[in-house]
Formats: structure tokens, C-alpha cells, sequence
């Protein structure tokens, strides 16, 4: 490198990092190569003087009689290199540069005298902190500069005696190098190389040219490190690399070089050719080796490996073991003794990523270091049911038919060359199926919910369950199940509300997406708790109050019934959040009434169980009766009254007044029962209350009077409350009114009378005035008269009396001397059935006929009151009162009614209870009659619903007790056969706690209005209830019904007293029987095929006794054993009379 020279203000730059400077004594020869082509001073006489300045080599600059061609800047003087000056002043300075890592700095100084000893120089440089004291030494050595950094330097001369001569100056900048260039990591293809430079404590600011020149390729990299890695090369080339450090864009230093070759590539396809027991044959493939080093290693022996050499590339390992086994490393060799590398297996995947994951599939891709095109990868995939393996030659593949919620393993094996990589695995389920067929079953606060997953991994699933009130899950309730569990219970859920439940999946920790199985669901709202009627004084309302049941309803189902009536309302929603009572008006009903009141609540098109009460209407004045009491004188001061009840469709009659007046006959009003008989006496009215009667009496129609008549003796001097009943005046024109009450206050101030604004009443139209006749103290002879008179009429009413009791202690029953009959003998009935079966049963039609009106005059005043005309299925069949079961009395003087009545068998008179099928309202009388009337069977003759008509509600429970009012019902087992069913039961008495077993025998097959299809299946059936009831107690009747109670039911009560009369009579009366059952229930066997139907079971019996001659019922007892398959049971008191 060429120093460059400044005076004045100019510096000098180099780019060394090293300074030698050298400034040798005078007459050195070797001065001149020291100063490596600067000025040389030649001895031109004093005249002229040398100056140093910029100058390039092999060229100086002379300037004459100059000045200062040298200006130091560390002292600002001017040097001269004048030859005449002291003989100390340095004559030249000369910098060299020495570049090594002992960064050497010499300066060289000849003084122009030489005659004049030296005895050392002076250093001095700026960034020291003291001089460098130099003796003899025309050389010194600075170390510990900067790279790339200027300096300014002086030397003095000194003699002996310390005189000191002109300082000589210079600046000069350090300069950079890389050394120690060498390669660290080599192979065919890469090199990777490290280098150092002469500044260790900068060297982040340097950046690096590196110039690659091979044989056939050459290229250029820049780093800012002091190494590189160098890819892309050639194998087995020689490689000329050169390292250029880079300060800036400009300033460039020494750079290091290196000479290396790139060893051959790794053989390919290395395989094994041939075995025999002592020999391997190997081949490979190789473009860039000269020759092959093979290394032979037999595995496990702890040998040293066999060295096998060839220029082949193929070759037979002998010498070798049999059943031994050897490994083989081959290494391919290059030019100047490189080496190549074994071949590689393939390096394992990794980053393996599953998506796209469905039921039945799945996507997978993975990354690989390597880059080979020939890579094969195989896929192994394992789950429960066994493993596949799968090829591809991408780094991507689609897994198809696999099982839902499964867990696959799956490991992916690189292969190139024959040579298989290490395994890498992952693992993943399938998605489960979404739930299926979800159920919901409801109450006002919980949900069940049930539902299906048809995966065969099913058993291993979790289910997560969210639900959210009206479809908002924000606030979702969240539940999870056990593994394996496809139901759950949520509680705590309000009533009437709406929610949406959705179910996801899980199987390990895979869950469904969003579409998961999803169902909407109502709670059932909740029932009102209880009601309450008040009523609304002289107004036929009740007001209905019950508080807000809790969640959420749209309103109220209100059902108002009595008997056959029945009305239905819808009401408003309500809400109870805010605790207020819910209230309605009814006003469409009837005074002093009793009503069945039932109130539902609505929600989501579903109803809560509905609440039920019985209701009193209020009451208010009776009405007024159109006719008047009958009056009439019983003495000369006395009279009698007769009166009927007042109607009581206003209410109940609680009290009568009866009012007489002497004045005209104006209806009076309430003020008139203020005044009493002493107010008359006294004349402060001509009007008073004689004589006050209360009743007790609860039979109330009201469309009927009271059949009740009253009568009442005035001026017998009685007393009732406070009101004395006096003697009239003789002679006197009176009138009778009577005053009806259906409530009656008395007034608190004077006891014993009637507050009159304060009762309810009404009042009758005066009777037409009587007139008293005179004393009998004036007219004696009338004494004797009225005795005898009385006399007369005591014995005329004591044998009206007599003959009254004497008609009521009659039997009420209807006696068999008035039955018509028509009694054949067994062994003419033949002959009498075909007589009257001629001409399409001509005579058989004119006995029914005949039949038509017996007992259709009987009373049957009970069924028809009106508060029994909705406990009758049909108007035309009402019990007759002579025959009518009753039941005991509860609350209301009714209770006692149900359409059923006593009819006589062959035994008693009292035998079978013929009724109609029960209906919703009288199932509770229906069983209350089933446990008074002591009644062990039933036979039941009709389905309950025949061509889409109700014909009997369903009484029994099927499942689970049901109470029936105080009668609790279980039922213990059921027998379905194909033409009846039987039902055993136990009966209880909850206030009692007693109970009993009742069977019900049910015929399936008899048709409403028609006949069974063969007379054998009525005859067996009897038969089999029959049996039953010998383990019955002998007092207890058997409840018979259809749907009317007469058709079905009276054949089968005539066919059984038809089959005892012909076994214990041998005789037959069929029109005799019917006749009689008729006086006991209208229309029994209604229609004539029922009728023609019973002679035809008469003479298919008569016919089976001649052809077997055994007795009927042992023949049929073993037929029906065969037939149901039963053995009967016949010991009292056991319930299920029949083993299967």
C-alpha cells in the first residue's frame, strides 16, 4: 500500500491497520530502500533545499527557495529540510509498512549531518498518554491502534546533552485484514467457512465479499458474520474462494484466500445383489467418485470393520459367515483425498397436520428436510378394527371409509432408495354421527330427554347437552352425561317455558360441530294450585280467584258443567312475578246451583292438569208463586192455612211466614214483617206475622215446586221465634199471604223478628178473605155440632191414615204374580221354536212386540230431577224408582242417584245390578256403588269406544292405583283373550282401609245393538263367570252393563236364569223372564234379534244336553278350562280366581 503525504491541512490515508516507521543513521545505504521510492536528499548546496510532499512512487516533487513544504499538526510549525540547519534536524522520515498480527508501526529518520553524533530520538503521537523514549534505535514498534483509524506522529532527534532537534511529522491510517480462512463443515454440495479479521472488538460493523470461483460455475455472496455457509456447489470440484472485509461502500482491506475441493456425493441405489452363505454381491450407482472404500462390519462381534477398496461399482464380499449378520458402510472417494458420506436414510417427517375431519374421513399433510422427488411414504392406519397401509408419493393424503368417533393411529414411514426412514406418528378421531331421534318428555320443571347414536364406537361417547330458554344460550344450562349414557334429566326448568336443547358429541377430545343433534322443547306449565268461588250477592256470578301459577302460561282453559251442560272460556295470561291474583267473572249461570268448575292453564299448545271445584251459586228472593194459600175456618177463632213450597230455583227455601191481613189484597212488601200479633191487637197494623216456619229441607228442583205442602193452624196461642200466634176475632174477615225466604236475618234489636231489608223474599198473593163465624158460648147447641163433627172427620182421616200405611208397607217390588209367562216344557221347546221361528220368526216378533210397553208407566221421578240428568248416558233409559239402586247420601240429598237398578236372577230378587257404562262424571258413584252394593264381579259387554262412538269410559286404572273418590282401585293382573279380556283388581275404602278383589269379565265380540256370533261363546262366557262366583260371598250381586245397561246386559241376565230354570225346572220361559226384567229397567233384551238370539241359546242347550246326557254346567266348566286355558279356582277368598 502507497502512504500518501499532506501538508498544510491534508491528511494522509492508508488502509493498513499496522505502522512501521523507520528512520535509519546517516550514510545508511540501506536508506534508500527504506524509503521505498520517497525523495531522497542529495547534497545540492545551501541554496537549495528538499522538501517532502505528496508524491507517487518512483516520482518526486523539488520545489526551490520554498518555504515549509511540511506543516506537523501536532505542533502547527513549519519544518525545512534544509541540509545546513542543525545537525540534529532528521533529514527524511520514511514510513514503512509492515502488515502482521503484532500491528508494528517504524519510523526512520537520517540526520544531515553525519559527522554529528546522535544520541536518540523522541516519539511523540497524539493518543498517547506519554512518550515512547527511543536510544539508538533508528525503529520503534507501536501496537494497540485501531483498525481504519488516522494517526499523526513526530520524531525529535536528541543529543548527548539533551539538545533536541526539529521534530519530523507524519499521518498516516491503519489499515484491515482476514486471516485464518478455513472450512469447518464440508460435503458434495455445501461448505461451510469461518475467517478472522485484525479487529476483534468491531468486527460487527464489517461486512464480507466472498468470490467463489469453481471449474465450470463462479459466484459472488455478501455476509455481515465471519463465516457462510456455501450451497449449490459441485462434488469432487476444486473451489478458489477469496475474503474481501468491507467497511462502508469504499474501504476495502486485505482479504484472505482458500483453495479447497468438495468431496463426491453419497453413492444411490446401494442395494444387495446376491447372497450365498459365504459371499455378498453389492452394487450402487455414483458420476463423480474415482474409486470406492467399502467397510464390512459384522454386527454384534465387536470387531474392527473389514476395508475393502474398488473402482467398481459393483462388488463380491466374500469371506463372510453363514446365518451371520454384516453391515456395509461404502464411501465414495474423491480428488485430493476427499471423501464422501455414507447415504443418508430419509430423514422423518414431522409438522404432520390432520384437517377436514368428518365422520368417515380425514386429511392429512406433513413437511420433510429432504427434498428428494423419489420419496415414498408409507401410511400405516390402526384403530380397533385392525390397520391398513397406504402408499403416496406426495407429502399430502385423504383418508375415506373409516368408522365414525374412532380413534386411528396413524405413522408415516419415509423411504428413498430402497432405504426407510424413522417412523413418525399421529393420532385423531373421527367425528361421531350427531344424535338421532330425540325425545323429550316434560313436567312443569324437568325434562327428559332420550336419544339414539347409531356408531358402533357409541358406547364409548360423552354427550354434552346445552340448553337455552327460547332459543337464547347465552345462559344456557349445560350438563354432561357418563360414556355410554343417551338420556338425562334437567331440573330446575320453569314452567310453560320454552327451550331448546342442543347435544354434542364427544369421543376422546373430539366433539360434533355446531350441527349438532338439536330439538325444541315446552316444559308442561304449571296447574293453578287452588281456586277460590265467591259469589255475588242476589246475582247468579261467582267471581273465580287463584294467584298466578309460577312460569310462563298464554292463558286459561275455564270449563263450567252441570249435568249434560257444559261451557268452555278462554281467559288472559298472567304473570307471577308480580304476585297478584288472578280473577274472573262468571255470569251466565243459574241461582243456587252447584256447578263443576275446572280451570287449566295454557302454554305452548299444552295443557297444565287441570284444577277442579265444586261452586255454589248465590241466591236471592225466590220467586214469587202465581197462586195464593188456601184458608179456611176451623172455629170461630181459628183458621186453617195450606200452602206449597215456594220454587226454589233462587236458592233454598230456609223459612216460611205466614202473614194475615184484614185489609185488602195488595201483595205486601218486606216493612209488613215488622208487626207482630200484638201490633194488631193494638191496631198499629192491620197486617202481622202469625206463624214463622224453617225448614231444613235440601231436595230443591228448579224446574218443579216443591211437592211439600204446609199447613198451618192460626189462633192455637203458639209461639215461634217472636211471634205469637193469637186467636182471630170472631166474626172476621181475614186474609192469608205467605212469605218465602231463602235467607233470613232476624233483627238484632228485637229478638225473635224478622229484619225484612236484610232477608231474601218474596211473597204470594193474598188468599180470598174467610169469615169467622160467632162464639160458640152464644150458639151452645153448635158445641155438640162441632164435636160430633170432628168426630166424623177424626175417624174418616184416621182410616184415609190407615189405608196410606197400609199401601206404602206393600212390597215395593214388583211381584211375579203379575208376570205374564209362557212356560214350555224342555221336550216341546223344540217343537214350540220351529213353530214360532216359520216365516222369518213371525212368532217370535209378535211376543217381542207384545213385550214393547211392559213397565214403560213406572215412575222414575228420581232420574228425571234435574240435578240427576247429567249422570244419564241416554234420556230414554232412566232407572225405574221402584228398582233404582240407591246409593248413601253425601253432601247434597242427589248424591244417592246413579242410573242403575236391582234386578231379580234365578235366586233372588235382587241378583244382578243392571247398569249403564260409567261416564267421566260418575265414575266415583260408579265405584262407591261397586263397594256398598258389596259387588265381587263385573260383567262388562261392550268396548269402550264401538264405530268411533264412546260408549263407556275406560273406569279402571291400567297401570298405576287410581282413587275414585274415598275407593282406591289397583289393578293386579290382566288376561287378553281372543273374545274377552279379564281384569282382577282390589278394591279399598280409604276411610276404612278395608278392601276386597273384584274380577271384571269384559266381552269383546257382541256387537252394539246385535248378537254375538254363536250362542256357544254367551253360553261359555256365563259359564265362566258363573265359576268365578262361587267364591264370591253369596249376598253379593253381579254389576252387569253395556253401554245402556239394557240390550247386552239384559241377554246376558236372561240366559243365565233361562240355564238354571231348564237344569232345575226342566222347563223354559223365555217371554216370562224378559217380561219380568223389563218391570225392573226399561227396554231390557231391546231388540228383537236379542230376543230371537236367547231362544236359539235355549235350544242349542236342550240339543247339548240330549247329545252328551252329561250335566250342562260340568260340560261347559271343562269346555271353557280347554278354551281359556285355565284352571278355575273355587275357594272363597282368594283373588285371581284363575291360574294360567
Amino acid at each position: 500500500l502507497i502512504p500518501i503525504y499532506t501538508s498544510g491541512n491534508s491528511t494522509t490515508t492508508g488502509v493498513n491497520s499496522l505502522a512501521h516507521v523507520c528512520f535509519p543513521a546517516v550514510g545508511s545505504k540501506a536508506l534508500k530502500q527504506e524509503m521505498r521510492g520517497l525523495p531522497a536528499a542529495e547534497n545540492q548546496g545551501p541554496s537549495r533545499r528538499m522538501c517532502l510532499s505528496v508524491g507517487e512512487e518512483g516520482k518526486n516533487l523539488w520545489c526551490s527557495n520554498c518555504g515549509c513544504c511540511l506543516t506537523c499538526p501536532l505542533t502547527g510549525k513549519v519544518l525545512w529540510a534544509d541540509r545546513h540547519v542543525l545537525p540534529l534536524q532528521l533529514m527524511y522520515l520514511t514510513f514503512v509498512m509492515e502488515v502482521d498480527a503484532n500491528a508494528t508501526e517504524s519510523f526512520s529518520q537520517q540526520p544531515r549531518n553525519h559527522t554529528a553524533p546522535v544520541s536518540g530520538y523522541q516519539l511523540k503521537r497524539v493518543d498517547l498518554s506519554s512518550d515512547h523514549l527511543l536510544t539508538g534505535d533508528t525503529e520503534v514498534l507501536i501496537t494497540g491502534l485501531v483498525p481504519d483509524t488516522q494517526y499523526c506522529a513526530a520524531v525529535y532527534s536528541q543529543a548527548a546533552g539533551g539538545a533536541e532537534g526539529g521534530p519530523q511529522c507524519i499521518t498516516f491510517r491503519t489499515g484491515i485484514q482476514v486471516f485464518d480462512v478455513e472450512v469447518v463443515d464440508i460435503n458434495a454440495t455445501t461448505m461451510t467457512l469461518t475467517w478472522k479479521i485484525n479487529d476483534n472488538e468491531s468486527s460487527s460493523v464489517y461486512t464480507y465479499k466472498i468470490q467463489v470461483t469453481g471449474e465450470t460455475d463462479s459466484f459472488t455472496l455478501h455476509v455481515n458474520e465471519t463465516q457462510v455457509a456455501i450451497t449449490s456447489l459441485s462434488s469432487s470440484t476444486l473451489y478458489n474462494i477469496t475474503v474481501h472485509p468491507l467497511l462502508g461502500n469504499s474501504s476495502e482491506g486485505v482479504p484472505g484466500f482458500l483453495q479447497v475441493y468438495t468431496p463426491p456425493r453419497p453413492v444411490s441405489d446401494f442395494r444387495v445383489t446376491s447372497v450365498s452363505t459365504r459371499e455378498i454381491g453389492l452394487a450402487w450407482s455414483s458420476s463423480d467418485a474415482d474409486f470406492f472404500k467399502i467397510l464390512t462390519t459384522e454386527e454384534g462381534a465387536g470387531k474392527s470393520p473389514l476395508e475393502t477398496a474398488t473402482q467398481n461399482q459393483s462388488i463380491v464380499i466374500g469371506g463372510l459367515y453363514p446365518g451371520t449378520k454384516y453391515r456395509f458402510e461404502i464411501f465414495p472417494q474423491g480428488p485430493n483425498g476427499t471423501e464422501g458420506g455414507v447415504p443418508d436414510d430419509p430423514s422423518a417427517v414431522f409438522d404432520i397436520r390432520v384437517f377436514n375431519v368428518t365422520t368417515t374421513g380425514m386429511e392429512l399433510e406433513w413437511q420433510s428436510t429432504d427434498n428428494a422427488s423419489e420419496y415414498t411414504y408409507h401410511l400405516v392406519i390402526q384403530s380397533e378394527r385392525g390397520s391398513d397401509k397406504i402408499n403416496t408419493s406426495r407429502k399430502e393424503i385423504t383418508l375415506r371409509g373409516l368408522v365414525p368417533g374412532t380413534l386411528y393411529n396413524i405413522t408415516i414411514f419415509p423411504e428413498v432408495n430402497h432405504i426407510q426412514g424413522e417412523p413418525s406418528s399421529t393420532a385423531q378421531y373421527t367425528w361421531p354421527s350427531n344424535v338421532a331421534n330425540i325425545e323429550v318428555n316434560t313436567s312443569t320443571t324437568e325434562a327428559t330427554l332420550n336419544w339414539q347414536n347409531f356408531d358402533e364406537a357409541s358406547p364409548r361417547y360423552t354427550y354434552y347437552l346445552y340448553i337455552g330458554k327460547d332459543g337464547n344460550f347465552s345462559q344456557a344450562i349445560r350438563l354432561v352425561t357418563d360414556i355410554g349414557v343417551t338420556y338425562a334429566t334437567v331440573t330446575e326448568l320453569i314452567p310453560g317455558s320454552s327451550y331448546t336443547v342442543e347435544i354434542f358429541t364427544q369421543v376422546g377430545n373430539v366433539t360434533t360441530p355446531l350441527a349438532s343433534g338439536r330439538q325444541s322443547f315446552c316444559t308442561d306449565p304449571a296447574p293453578v294450585a287452588s281456586f277460590r268461588c265467591e259469589v255475588v250477592p242476589k246475582e247468579p256470578t261467582l267471581i273465580l280467584k287463584w294467584a298466578c301459577p309460577p312460569g310462563t302460561n298464554t292463558g286459561f282453559g275455564l270449563e263450567i258443567s252441570r249435568g249434560a251442560w257444559k261451557n268452555v272460556t278462554d281467559l288472559e295470561s298472567c304473570s307471577s312475578e308480580n304476585g297478584t291474583e288472578y280473577w274472573t267473572n262468571v255470569t251466565y249461570l243459574n241461582f243456587s246451583t252447584s256447578y263443576n268448575i275446572s280451570i287449566t292453564a295454557l302454554s305452548c299448545n299444552k295443557t297444565a292438569s287441570p284444577t277442579q271445584n265444586t261452586c255454589l251459586t248465590g241466591i236471592t228472593d225466590p220467586p214469587s208463586p202465581d197462586g195464593s194459600p188456601n184458608i179456611t175456618s176451623i172455629s170461630h177463632n181459628s183458621v186453617k192455612v195450606e200452602f206449597s213450597g215456594f220454587e226454589a230455583s233462587h236458592g233454598p227455601i230456609k223459612a216460611y211466614a205466614l202473614i194475615l191481613t184484614t185489609g185488602d189484597a195488595v201483595r205486601p212488601s218486606a216493612d209488613v214483617l215488622r208487626y207482630t200479633y200484638e201490633d194488631f191487637k193494638k191496631g198499629a197494623s192491620n197486617t202481622y206475622v202469625t206463624y214463622l216456619i224453617t225448614t231444613e229441607e235440601k231436595r230443591r228442583s228448579q224446574d218443579l215446586s216443591e211437592v211439600l205442602k204446609y199447613e198451618i193452624d192460626v189462633g192455637n196461642e203458639s209461639t215461634t221465634h217472636g211471634y205469637y200466634n193469637g186467636k182471630l176475632e170472631p166474626l172476621g174477615s181475614y186474609r192469608a199471604c205467605v212469605a218465602g225466604f231463602t235467607n233470613i236475618t232476624f233483627n238484632p234489636h228485637n229478638d225473635g223478628l224478622i229484619d225484612g231489608p236484610e232477608s231474601y223474599v218474596s211473597f204470594s198473593h193474598y188468599s180470598d178473605a174467610v169469615f169467622l163465624p160467632q162464639d160458640p158460648g152464644v150458639i151452645c147447641g153448635a158445641v155438640f155440632g162441632c164435636i160430633f163433627g170432628a168426630l166424623v172427620i177424626v175417624a174418616v182421616g184416621g182410616f184415609i191414615f190407615w189405608r196410606k200405611k197400609r199401601k206404602e208397607a206393600k212390597n215395593n217390588e214388583v211381584s211375579f204374580s203379575q208376570i205374564k209367562s209362557k212356560l214350555i216344557k224342555v221336550e216341546n221347546f223344540e217343537a214350540y221354536f220351529k213353530k214360532q221361528q216359520a216365516d222369518s220368526n213371525c212368532g217370535f216378533a209378535e211376543e217381542y212386540e207384545d213385550l214393547k210397553l211392559v213397565g214403560i208407566s213406572l215412575p222414575k221421578y228420581t232420574a228425571e230431577l234435574a240435578e240427576n240428568r247429567g249422570k244419564n248416558r241416554y234420556n230414554n233409559v232412566l232407572p225405574y224408582d221402584i228398582s233404582r239402586v240407591k246409593l248413601s247420601v253425601q253432601a247434597h240429598s242427589t248424591d244417592d242417584y246413579i242410573n242403575a237398578n236391582y234386578m231379580p236372577g234365578y235366586h233372588s230378587k235382587k241378583e244382578f245390578i243392571a247398569t249403564q257404562g260409567p261416564l267421566p262424571n260418575t265414575l266415583k258413584d260408579f265405584w262407591r256403588m261397586v263397594w256398598e252394593k258389596n259387588v265381587y264381579a263385573i260383567v262388562m259387554l261392550t268396548k269402550c269406544v264401538e264405530q268411533g262412538r264412546t260408549k263407556c269410559e275406560e273406569y279402571w286404572p291400567s297401570k298405576q292405583a287410581q282413587d275414585y273418590g274415598d275407593i282406591t282401585v289397583a289393578m293386579t293382573s290382566e288376561i287378553v283373550l281372543p273374545q274377552w279380556t279379564i281384569r282382577d283388581f282390589t278394591v279399598k275404602n280409604l276411610q276404612t282401609s278395608e278392601s276386597h278383589p273384584l274380577r271384571q269379565f269384559h266381552f269383546t265380540s257382541w256387537p252394539d245393538h246385535g248378537v254375538p256370533d254363536t250362542t256357544d261363546l254367551l253360553i261359555n262366557f256365563r259359564y265362566l263367570v258363573r265359576d268365578y262366583m262361587k267364591q264370591s260371598p253369596p249376598e253379593s250381586p253381579i254389576l252387569v252393563h253395556c253401554s245402556a245397561g239394557v240390550g247386552r246386559t239384559g241377554t246376558f241376565i236372561a240366559i243365565d236364569r233361562l240355564i238354571y230354570q231348564i237344569e232345575n225346572e226342566n222347563t223354559v220361559d223365555v217371554y216370562g223372564i224378559v217380561y219380568d226384567l223389563r218391570m225392573h229397567r226399561p227396554l231390557m233384551v231391546q231388540t228383537e234379534d236379542q230376543y230371537v238370539f236367547l231362544n236359539q241359546c235355549v235350544l242349542d242347550i236342550i240339543r247339548s244336553q240330549k247329545d252328551s246326557k252329561v250335566d250342562l254346567i260340568y260340560q261347559n266348566t271343562t269346555a271353557m278350562t280347554i278354551y281359556e286355558n285355565l284352571a278355575p279356582v273355587t275357594a272363597f277368598g282368594k283373588t285371581n280366581g284363575y291360574i294360567a
